[in-house]
C-alpha cells in the first residue's frame, strides 16, 4: 500500500498508509482542522547517454533526404521497367 502526504490548512503536514480505493481522510491528524489537500511531489526524470533526441527522433529525417549511393534515380529506375512492360504486352 502506498503512503500518501496529506496538508491542512494550518500548514500542519502528515503521511497515512493506504489504498487507492480508501476515502480521503476530511480532517488533520494534529490539530482536527478540515479539508485536508493531498500533496503531490514531481517524478525525477534522468536523460542518459548522448544525444536522447538524435537517437529517437532525427534518424527518420536523414534517411529520406540522403542521396541514393548507386547513381539512378527514382525516375530512372522506373522508366525502363515502363518500357519493358509496355514491350511485353
Amino acid at each position: 500500500m502506498p503512503i500518501y502526504e496529506y496538508r491542512c490548512p494550518n500548514g500542519h503536514v502528515f503521511e497515512l498508509l493506504q489504498r487507492i480505493g480508501d476515502p480521503l481522510p476530511e480532517v488533520c491528524e494534529v490539530c482536527g482542522e478540515g479539508p485536508v489537500q493531498r500533496v503531490l511531489y514531481p517524478v525525477a526524470v534522468h536523460f542518459k547517454g548522448s544525444g536522447f533526441y538524435s537517437t529517437d527522433y532525427g534518424r527518420g529525417s536523414r534517411k529520406k533526404d540522403a542521396p541514393s549511393t548507386d547513381g539512378a534515380g527514382e525516375g530512372d529506375s522506373k522508366k525502363p521497367k515502363e518500357k519493358k512492360e509496355a514491350a511485353e504486352a
